[in-house]
């Protein structure tokens, strides 16, 4: 795939997120719905090399364009995630001046609705594909309970979850998934 290309449509994700993880569903449309470059495995698995390592929330953008075409592929995810820092200061001219207006303080508040439920919906096929047997449901499920009703650190309860699965391969209840 042509490096432009790839460059654009990450810069596309990166430009209508307000986070990392709300650019995922302009992510699974382009690379894994409409133009069969990745699967949601691979997705997946871009998210988890994002999320492991520090830095900003849509650092997986690299690992998705190295996914789909290698170092190239890597470097025009970098340059998309790098790109809004630098068009940042003069929308933020821009935004200072209009920031008490009604209207834009309706228009963000819209903006961050629709994006929780684009996030929804591209969330639901990749659980599908991470979540393949009844242990790893119960532990996402008890994960996600603690993280609502309870103080815990997300660290800890990941930590937590992943243990679990580790003593669970150990004891032959669980197997890796491929």
């Amino acid at each position: 795939m042509n490096f432009l290309v790839i460059y654009l449509l990450l810069l596309k994700a990166t430009l209508s997120s307000f986070s990392g993880l709300a650019a995922l569903p302009i992510v699974r449309n382009d690379f894994v719905v409409k133009r069969h470059l990745l699967t949601d495995h691979q997705l997946n698995t871009a998210l988890v090399v994002g999320r492991s390592t520090p830095g900003p929330k849509g650092l997986y953008l690299v690992a998705v364009g190295y996914f789909v075409a290698g170092v190239p592929g890597a470097i025009a995810g970098w340059l998309a995630v790098v790109t809004p820092a630098v068009l940042v200061i003069p929308l933020l001219l821009f935004a200072r001046r209009k920031i008490d207006d009604p209207r834009v303080k309706r228009a963000l508040r819209a903006i961050v609705v629709a994006s929780a439920g684009v996030s929804l919906s591209a969330t639901l096929p990749l659980s599908i594909d991470a979540l393949r047997n009844a242990p790893l449901c119960v532990i996402a499920a008890l994960s996600l309970v603690l993280l609502i009703f309870t103080t815990w650190d997300t660290l800890w309860v990941m930590l937590g979850a992943a243990l679990t699965s580790l003593a669970l391969v150990l004891a032959g209840w669980m197997s890796l998934p491929v």
